[in-house]
């Protein structure tokens, strides 16, 4: 089992400025890690890290756009730069796009897989080489969703993206071990956090800012109460005490992550040259 000691270890988040990743920083600056904490939005990093600094523990700010490898690898040189190691991962910074695949447009999809899966990916790419160097152990987690686990109607390119989220940390979990560096990946349902309005962030590149949409939600495809992001630092900190690979906050999200299993399971009756 990878048991990671959180008291002076060194933190890094992303989409740390609010939400989930704000919530799971002041959980884990409670436990007394030193964080770096990384947001597109500078300003708002400055003051997450201001307010963390607060709980008694060193703190840096840095303004990172996850979709960009070369200011993912710029985040990991300023981080070994001020702390001189990074023993825990939190890629957490994710937007959201919602409508029917049919009109989601290219930059639609652009904008939703490169922030929320390449962002990831790059958070791995460049920090996992210098966990397995640092030869101390370590633990990665990934912000997935329900949406990563179960589909979720005019949901489709975050689904795609959340799912691909769900598979690098399920592979990455059985080749780190021998490393004893363990990985997470956070899988919410609804919380109480400001992603329904991350097109604030959205740049030209990607088509500028979209209208505000009200989002429809449809119960039978994406239940779950409206809980606090608190719910899910919770869940990442045990993730990291007790390396488990599968992290959630609603038990409401089970019954449909079983019925997903239970269809494919179904499937293999009667195919043709089983």
């Amino acid at each position: 089992m990878v048991i990671n000691e959180i008291a002076g270890s060194v933190g890094v988040v992303t989409g740390g400025a609010s939400g989930i990743g704000l919530a799971t920083a002041e959980r884990l600056a409670r436990e007394g890690m030193q964080l770096l904490v990384a947001d597109i939005d500078g300003d708002a990093a400055q003051t997450a890290a201001t307010r963390l600094a607060d709980l008694g523990v060193r703190t840096q700010a840095m303004a990172v756009d996850v979709s960009d490898l070369a200011q993912v690898q710029a985040m990991a040189d300023q981080a070994f730069a001020d702390f001189g190691r990074v023993d825990f991962v939190f890629n957490n910074a994710g937007v959201y796009v919602s409508g029917p695949i049919a009109e989601m447009t290219h930059d639609d999809w652009r904008w939703t897989i490169d922030v929320d899966l390449w962002g990831p990916i790059h958070g791995v790419e460049v920090f996992l080489p210098y966990l397995i160097e640092q030869g101390t152990g370590g633990h990665i987690t990934n912000t997935s969703s329900f949406a990563g686990l179960a589909p979720n109607v005019e949901l489709g390119a975050y689904c795609v993206a959340k799912y691909g989220v769900v598979a690098l940390s399920e592979v990455l979990h059985r080749e780190v071990r021998q490393h004893n560096i363990g990985v997470s990946v956070l899988c919410p349902m609804r919380l109480a956090t400001d992603i329904d309005s991350s097109g604030r962030n959205r740049t030209e590149e990607y088509g500028g800012k979209p209208e505000e949409l009200a989002i429809e939600i449809d119960e039978e495809e994406m239940a779950g109460r409206l809980l606090g992001p608190d719910v899910a630092a919770e869940a990442v900190l045990f993730g990291i005490q007790t390396n488990t690979l599968y992290l959630h906050t609603h038990i409401e999200s089970r019954r449909f992550v079983q019925r997903r299993f239970e269809r494919i399971d179904k499937s293999f009756d009667g195919a043709p040259g089983l």
